[in-house]
């Protein structure tokens, strides 16, 4: 990976008060009036920025165009590493006390940033998410039931109403967010993971409703794919921090089941054959099986909750 820093000398870390994370991929033709139009509100601001530009293998010149710029720090991959890896690093490279999250692709309303940082500022939560109230993406007929479904399932595990799961507008201070960087994946589920992660863990998130745009040039969104991934992550990220919310409810719905058919096997044996013990296979694995998943939700719970205590300790 090659780095390039733009502008001035970067300042230290607690120089800053805001570093603006953008990756960008193929978006020549945008990229400079996105990096204009955020300046122009960070500086009308009273806080202190830079703007971090993640040319994430762009082929088109993309990092050409914003390399030099006034407050702009640009680094460069050799290689295309996905979304999620341009997050987490420039995460973990800001100098600013807050990062905020935002697409290139002009459909966030960045203008709105120091809003989140006033938020942010008041204490009350640790992360601002930009709510959107439009579907305005590619392929909607696909992308809005598959988002609807995704965002009640991390609904019904986390207990939290969640208006928008995977915006990708959104702002956070950086101490609170580094123990979870490292649990980010490269794609576009990491908006997804890092809410997770906050929700968890016990980290309030407040939500802002923001207009959503039509997106510029070409979306890198694939409708099938990235929405099974996303699932996928939501799962992953509650087993981890809270696994009993995955394990129990499939345990007990099993045993349940079982005690049912249990009754109803008895029932017929003692009217049929005069035994009322003549359970059937599926019966005797409804039982076990729902018992394993109990008892592994249970231990998976106690290593979460042990690794808790030892941390904090």
């Amino acid at each position: 990976m090659r780095r390039t820093v733009s502008g001035a000398t970067p300042p230290a870390r607690a120089d800053l008060d805001v570093t603006v994370v953008l990756p960008a991929l193929n978006e020549v033709g945008h990229i400079g009036a996105e990096v204009e139009r955020i300046t122009k509100a960070l500086k009308e601001s009273p806080y202190s920025f830079e703007i971090l530009v993640i040319d994430d293998g762009s082929t088109d010149g993309t990092g050409d165009v914003v390399d030099g710029l006034p407050f702009v720090r640009l680094m460069r991959f050799a290689v295309n590493r996905g979304s999620g890896t341009a997050r987490r690093i420039g995460s973990q490279e800001a100098y600013g006390r807050y990062v905020v999250w935002t697409d290139a692709d002009m459909t966030y309303p960045n203008e709105r940033i120091p809003e989140l940082i006033d938020i942010l500022q008041t204490g009350r939560c640790q992360q601002v998410v930009g709510a959107r109230t439009s579907e305005e993406g590619t392929h909607k007929l696909l992308r809005v039931p598959a988002k609807w479904t995704i965002r009640k399932l991390a609904e019904y595990l986390t207990s939290t109403e969640i208006p928008d799961l995977n915006s990708g507008l959104r702002a956070f201070r950086r101490a609170d967010a580094l123990p979870y960087l490292g649990l980010l994946p490269t794609g576009f589920s990491c908006v997804t993971t890092i809410t997770l992660a906050f929700l968890s863990n016990g980290l309030a998130v407040e939500y802002v409703p923001i207009d959503y745009a039509k997106r510029a040039g070409k979306s890198h969104f694939h409708p099938i794919r990235d929405a099974y991934r996303y699932m996928l992550q939501v799962v992953r990220m509650v087993t981890f921090f809270e696994p009993l919310r995955v394990f129990a409810p499939l345990a007990f719905t099993l045993l349940g089941l079982g005690t049912v058919k249990f009754v109803y096997d008895v029932a017929v044996g003692a009217i049929t054959d005069g035994d009322p013990f003549r359970l059937s296979i599926n019966t005797i694995l409804l039982i076990i099986t729902g018992l394993i998943l109990f008892s592994l939700g249970l231990l998976a719970d106690l290593i979460v909750r042990t690794h808790r205590h030892t941390s904090s300790g």
